[in-house]
């Protein structure tokens, strides 16, 4: 079963397990359609993370993120005139892309079939055009000005200079040549090591610091997860450089409530939530950075006892400040920077039981909103999350790897992999995460109903000025009257909101048997055999 946002990217990972491919082998060929059919919001210039659990065997984890180009100096940019990093243009474009290799990693110890065979429908699909959804259309509208301003994005992405209406087609006819060499020389040799590199880095320009040496010394890596228990079960998540952090610290803290207790939908439910996240974040935005330049206590972060003496924190009936002090004072003195971002994730389990959850990302809608050379890749703007601040835990530093939003999740019980399930969403990843996992383990919902269930979403997510609560408009009045009495600041979102992520989710049932879900806000479905 495979389960992403995208329709023909679902269909793509079914037919590969059909010809008997891997759940690594059905996530790539996926991710690679998403990369196609979705280039707001994935892309082979973007990052990634992977939670892998194989039968009879500890789960794992890889960290696909990409590092701050050697000449990624704060002075780099300051003498360039820049007081912070630039959200867009050439200059947001700093890290190396690390997704392809995270795809090649995870390639050599669990994938069965071809780089040609992986790679054959995304590149049918970007010579041949994929017809663009409301959402594409949607975001081309919303990133007009910022797609205009690039000679290729523009001849790519706008039709004539306009947005292009849902139903018309996308032809990417330079992206299929680059995947294209994927295909013929593999991830490693074809990306990191050959002429995409290189005209990557020269389409940049001297605005970037990106070059070659930096793509041919980068590696994605193996790390342990983190995980905490919930109930009978344990969740896993990837460690710093992303919030998995704040995500298990969400299920930790409401792991000494009585959530079946509040009922879902109800005012102690979503208060609980939003003041878990609170502490939650308190925590991620002092302490969240690359591990290779900052120690970070996640042994300390994650222990139930000091998460007890957080939740003991949450009154009932009262709010906390919107951004508390974090429980384990950090190096760093101010909050995170606004953590929004789009991204896609996926789903899926193969005929074995192995068990994968993949989420990819370009940062921002459309990423730098560029792209790089003749090779039709949007670079991410991760880079552009690091500050010019000496004092910041997330300072601009070479060869340091950014703050990520991005957080694969799993749910084992018994030691077996149990909920496959993650989100896009940016800030919103933990909570949803936590909305279905309490939903499904609390509530006894199956995957589908959790997934459309109405959703919440403390924090800035997508460039707002101030942390507030913002929930579908679904909700009740009662509800939202109890919530602002108890000193939440309040925002309605449409019903079945975009900013409240596309979740995916695929259930591992005790006889082997496969649920799985899709979100209906994004364009994806949850398909087997």
């Amino acid at each position: 079963m495979i389960a992403t946002p995208h329709t023909l990217a679902s269909t793509t990972g079914l037919d590969v397990l059909r010809d008997g491919g891997s759940a690594v082998d059905a996530a790539i060929a996926a991710n690679a359609v998403l990369c196609v059919a979705y280039p707001h919001m994935a892309g082979l210039g973007g990052d990634g993370f992977w939670m892998i659990a194989p039968p009879d065997e500890a789960v794992t984890a890889i960290n696909a993120s990409g590092p701050a180009a050697e000449r990624a100096t704060r002075e780099f940019y300051r003498d360039d005139g820049h007081d912070e990093i630039p959200e867009r243009g050439p200059a947001a474009a700093l890290t190396v892309p690390g997704a392809v290799d995270g795809w090649r990693l995870a390639h050599e110890t669990y994938g069965e079939l071809s780089w040609d065979r992986l790679f054959e429908d995304a590149i049918e699909l970007a010579d041949d055009g994929v017809p663009i959804t409301e959402n594409l259309s949607r975001w081309a509208h919303r990133d007009r000005d910022v797609l205009a301003a690039d000679e290729r994005a523009a001849a790519t992405f706008l039709d004539g200079g306009s947005p292009p209406p849902s139903g018309s087609t996308l032809v990417q006819p330079e992206l299929a040549t680059s995947l294209s060499t994927l295909a013929t020389v593999g991830p490693r040799d074809g990306f990191y090591g050959g002429e995409i590199a290189a005209d990557f880095c020269a389409g940049l320009g001297a605005a970037s610091p990106l070059a070659p040496s930096d793509f041919e010394a980068y590696s994605a890596t193996w790390v342990d997860p983190l995980s905490v228990d919930y109930g009978e079960y344990t969740a896993h998540g990837v460690p710093p450089n992303t919030q998995g952090l704040a995500a298990l610290q969400i299920l930790g803290l409401l792991d000494g409530f009585d959530v079946a207790a509040w009922g879902d939908g109800s005012a102690d439910y979503y208060h609980h939530m939003a003041e878990a996240t609170k502490l939650a974040f308190a925590d991620r935005d002092a302490w969240v950075t690359d591990p290779e330049f900052v120690d970070v206590p996640t042994d300390e972060l994650l222990d139930v006892g000091y998460l007890r003496s957080r939740a003991d924190l949450i009154a009932p009936d009262e709010t906390l400040p919107p951004a508390p002090e974090p429980g384990v004072p950090g190096p760093d003195p101010s909050p995170a920077d606004d953590a929004g971002g789009d991204t896609c994730y996926l789903s899926i389990v193969d005929e074995d039981g192995l068990a994968v959850s993949v989420i990819q990302s370009v940062y921002f809608d459309f990423g730098a909103g560029i792209l790089a050379g003749d090779t039709g890749i949007v670079p991410q703007n991760r880079g552009s999350y690091f500050s010019l601040d000496p004092t910041s835990v997330n300072r601009l530093e070479p060869g340091k790897r950014p703050f990520h939003t991005l957080v694969p999740a799993l749910l084992t019980k018994d030691g077996d992999p149990w909920l496959v399930y993650g989100t896009m969403g940016g800030e919103g990843q933990p909570q949803t995460q936590a909305a279905l996992v309490s939903r499904i383990v609390d509530f006894g919902y199956d995957v589908q109903r959790a997934i459309e269930a109405p959703r919440w979403l403390f924090g800035r997510t997508w460039g707002a000025e101030s942390r507030s609560l913002s929930l579908e408009n679904r909700v009740s009045d009662r509800v939202l009257l109890d919530l602002e009495r108890r000193g939440h600041d309040l925002s309605l979102a449409r019903a079945y909101d975009e900013t409240m992520g596309h979740a995916q989710a695929i259930r591992i049932h005790e006889d082997g048997s496969l649920s799985g879900g899709a979100d209906p806000r994004g364009d994806g479905a949850a398909i087997g055999y």
